[in-house]
């Protein structure tokens, strides 16, 4: 089916609202289909939140899914922040984290770690397992806390993946078998990193305070910052308080699509961002032939 990209209406296609905010979206295309994994913050009559990673689906990028629930509930794990999904040993593997809150607190505690999942079929996960993206030899109450994973094939080696993660600006971290990782180093950067290869280049997107900032590197270990995507913000008052989590995918060669896709979220105020939902976040969608310019569709 070929994206008619004027039949949709406005740029988000997940409200969120007073007990529910939806966040950190992770967008996947497979078989004419696009899966949205994300959190989902959900605050119950009692007052405390229970944080999940969720899904919505949708074959025209129109019509979308009541989002399911893929994750338990239970406040000291609240998987969530879904980074990204690849194949990796003829199955499906999504990254994500840990936020526990404990004490009903509204961020996540030092004890968040990030892990990954398997699926055959991209709708039913078996059990996350932790990733010691730290090295054997530090034990897991020693890794510090990390959240927003993301992994990448080496664009040289295909034997090596990178796992990067925020933990003093961004980490990184390489594997050759999602056994034994060995920490690499890190670059100063933002939230929920995603990133691509292209042209003999790594092309990063991530979240600073405000927007979805760009860098590239060829070697990742130096990196040139370029520029920062705001999108319509200013006429979006779901997105007023933030505009972040940008994830991208690189559909140019499927006819059907052709361009870069882009997912993200939005919240109403920064003065709301702590209770109320992570600040009533919203997931939005926008494209790009280029990744310089960006179109989103006329509503609001």
């Amino acid at each position: 089916m070929e994206i008619q990209w004027s039949r949709i209406k406005e740029p988000v296609f997940l409200h969120g609202d007073e007990v529910t905010a939806y966040r950190d979206p992770v967008g996947h295309y497979h078989n004419g289909v696009f899966r949205v994994y994300h959190t989902q913050v959900h605050i119950e009559k009692d007052g405390r939140y229970f944080i999940y990673t969720g899904m919505t689906q949708s074959a025209d990028l129109v019509n979308w899914t009541d989002p399911v629930i893929l994750t338990p509930r239970d406040q000291l794990l609240n998987y969530s922040s879904p980074g990204n999904i690849i194949m990796y040993d003829n199955k499906w593997m999504i990254c994500l984290q840990t936020y526990p809150t404990p004490e009903n607190q509204p961020f996540g505690d030092q004890t968040a770690r990030i892990f990954t999942m398997k699926s055959n079929d991209l709708i039913h996960w078996e059990e996350p397992e932790i990733m010691m993206v730290k090295g054997p030899d530090v034990p897991v109450d020693k890794m510090g806390r990390m959240i927003d994973p993301y992994l990448i094939q080496d664009k040289d080696d295909k034997s090596k993946w990178w796992c990067f993660y925020k933990q003093n600006g961004a980490s990184i971290s390489y594997t050759h078998d999602f056994k034994t990782w060995t920490y690499f180093g890190n670059v100063k950067a933002g939230e929920n990193v995603c990133i691509l290869v292209e042209k003999e280049e790594y092309i990063m997107f991530h979240s600073p305070s405000n927007g979805i900032g760009v860098k590239k590197s060829k070697d990742l270990i130096n990196w040139t910052d370029h520029g920062l995507i705001i999108l319509g913000q200013k006429d979006w008052p779901w997105a007023a308080g933030r505009l972040t989590a940008g994830h991208v995918l690189d559909l140019r060669d499927q006819p059907e699509i052709g361009r870069y896709v882009m997912f993200f979220h939005g919240s109403v105020s920064n003065d709301i961002q702590p209770r109320e939902t992570h600040g009533r976040a919203s997931l939005a969608l926008a494209w790009s032939h280029d990744l310089v310019n960006w179109e989103w569709s006329g509503g609001v």
